[in-house]
């Protein structure tokens, strides 16, 4: 089932595009990755999706309803965390939730025990009575995370919600969101990488406003993977392997590593086409006398993949040197 449609998004600044005819669905019941590098349009697209900035062009449909036309119905649908939580400072965290139901239009019936509900999902009944001003930066998360819950929206946005977390937090709201998406759609943009690839079941990777990559982390890591890379030791001589290795087909180059193995070689092997030769390697060197110690296939790691979807020259640096961050 697809709850968010985009399509054709534009939105401008003057003469500068913040987001270029982007077009993506979300689907029911997955946590979406929203990446790409300051700048690149994250935020800008999520208030659109949002409510929260009108596009300069293009449609975006919640749950069926355009945000535009409708947009009292499509926010219905949608929990919504800015990277700075919308808090009153002055209010204790009871109030405040309290106060959110009412923006929210919740049955007066229904209030107090939706309040009490989503506090309990999110371990903050203890400071239920704080002000809060006096709450550490994860609990302050943890109360905006509540009012993105409270009604219960079909999905729930994110916008850099670990963003100034110690380690310990970032490992907390990690498992809060995991809880979260068994019966909420969540959307997070996040530059952590290893949390998008630890938490989400699909990553969508933006840069300039346009769409690159959209695909789950295992997915991009095959679409990125043109060629095998292959890490193997073995023992004996350089010369001795040249000559084997010149036998072997699809070995599109190779290089010699450091290795701290006595008598070892170590090899990185790069294969046309993703071709995986492990087999005829492990077979063609032992054949030869030159057992093999270690081999393994080198992946890409999502940091890999996003440093190279979202390369820069030096021009465009120097075009964005200056433009405000998102």
């Amino acid at each position: 089932m697809i709850l968010i449609k985009v399509e054709n998004l534009v939105k401008k600044y003057g003469d500068h595009v913040a987001v270029d005819h982007l077009s993506f669905e979300v689907e029911k019941g997955q946590i979406y990755g929203f990446l790409g590098p300051n700048g690149a349009g994250k935020s800008t697209t999520m208030n659109i999706m949002t409510g929260y900035l009108a596009a300069s062009d293009g449609l975006v449909e919640i749950n069926g309803h355009d945000i535009l036309t409708e947009p009292e119905e499509a926010k219905k649908c949608i929990g919504y965390l800015p990277e700075i939580p919308p808090l009153y400072p002055d209010m204790t965290v009871w109030e405040y939730l309290y106060f959110v139901a009412e923006l929210k239009k919740l049955p007066k019936a229904e209030r107090k025990d939706q309040i009490q509900e989503v506090m309990e999902m999110v371990e903050i009944e203890d400071v239920s009575e704080r002000l809060i001003k006096n709450l550490s930066k994860g609990y302050r998360q943890r109360v905006g995370l509540a009012q993105a819950i409270i009604g219960y929206p079909d999905i729930i946005i994110l916008d850099e919600p670990m963003v100034g977390l110690d380690p310990k937090q970032i490992i907390e709201i990690r498992e809060l969101i995991k809880r979260l998406s068994e019966n909420h759609t969540i959307i997070l943009s996040s530059h952590i990488l290893s949390e998008v690839s630890t938490i989400c079941d699909h990553i969508m990777i933006i840069s300039k406003g346009k769409l690159v990559a959209s695909d789950s982390p295992a997915g991009l890591q095959r679409l990125m993977r043109k060629s095998t890379e292959v890490d193997m030791t073995v023992l004996g001589n350089k010369e001795k392997a040249d000559k084997i290795l010149s036998e072997i087909e699809h070995i599109q180059s190779y290089s010699y590593e450091e290795t701290s193995e006595e008598n070892g070689v170590r090899l990185r092997i790069l294969t046309e086409n993703n071709i995986d030769i492990r087999k005829d390697l492990s077979v063609t060197f032992t054949n030869n006398d030159m057992p093999v110690i270690a081999m393994s296939r080198v992946e890409k790691s999502l940091e890999d993949i996003f440093l190279q979807l979202t390369e820069t020259t030096p021009e465009e640096e120097v075009e964005t040197a200056g433009e405000e961050e998102e």
